[in-house]
């Protein structure tokens, strides 16, 4: 067997992974990121480092990666020198951004082909250390970056749209066909932006993902039937909403109205 394939770690099944290795596609996430000088980068699921060969060659940003793949670590782990570069055998969905952020200074800058089997809770995760970050470049299935940057009333329109518009303004860059992975995948990919917000699009009530989440249960019931466990016709009404509307055409500011609208009812008793 020749050195450079027995160097090169098995693929894991489990971890979902698809290596990106088409030098245009590489060049062109790296171009999309325009890195500043003084940028603190967090690259996710570097696998077997093409992208990450590209993010090395600034010297003038800090690189954290994220591996759970240890085989792949191994291999990727002498191109780190910390503590400008460092990478971090552990999973993602575990990781302490905030933790990270505090560590280099600053806000991150987080970039990475994200595993499609973890994408939606990873992007959940993310969104939880909002305040640690920038912004997320990042390869997704080309039909997740499609309900990510969805408007009202389209079909692509629904719960993860909602969950992610008062925090991030979300950019679609460019599509990715399989063959620029090896293996190819049996989908389509895309890149897209996330940039944080600094504040909330609205100050955001404690039952807006619970609103949502009732709401789109089953999509095809106006929101007098999907919200019945919650909210009454009436309810519904008092907030300028149609209670005959069907939740895929309401903006995410009327969702938060009816979530403060459960907030005032729960807190009557």
């Amino acid at each position: 067997m020749p050195p450079a394939a027995a160097a090169r770690p098995p693929r894991r099944r489990r971890f979902g992974q698809h290596f990106l290795h088409d030098p245009a596609v590489i060049a062109r996430i790296a171009q999309s990121l325009a890195v500043r000088a003084g940028d603190h980068l967090v690259e996710i699921g570097p696998g077997r480092g093409a992208l990450t060969a590209e993010l090395l060659k600034r010297r003038d940003c800090t690189l954290d990666a994220i591996e759970i793949d240890r085989d792949l670590a191994a291999v990727l782990a002498p191109r780190f020198t910390a503590p400008a570069s460092v990478l971090h055998v552990s999973d993602a969905l575990k990781f302490d951004f905030g933790a990270l952020a505090a560590q280099r200074g600053g806000a991150l800058r987080v970039v990475g082909n994200l595993p499609y089997n973890i994408s939606t809770p990873l992007l959940f995760h993310l969104l939880g250390f909002a305040p640690a970050l920038i912004d997320m470049t990042v390869m997704l299935q080309r039909e997740v970056v499609a309900r990510l940057a969805a408007v009202p009333g389209g079909s692509d329109y629904g719960r993860l749209t909602l969950m992610l518009a008062p925090f991030a303004e979300v950019t679609r860059l460019f599509e990715v066909g399989p063959g620029a992975f090896q293996p190819p995948p049996r989908v389509w990919s895309a890149v897209v932006r996330l940039t944080l917000r600094r504040q909330p699009l609205f100050p955001v009530s404690a039952h807006y993902a619970a609103v949502v989440a009732a709401a789109f249960g089953q999509r095809r019931k106006t929101l007098r039937n999907g919200l019945s466990q919650m909210l009454s016709r009436a309810q519904i009404a008092a907030c300028g909403i149609d209670p005959g509307a069907r939740p895929e055409t309401l903006p995410p500011q009327a969702f938060n109205t009816l979530a403060e609208a459960l907030d005032r009812a729960r807190a009557e008793g």
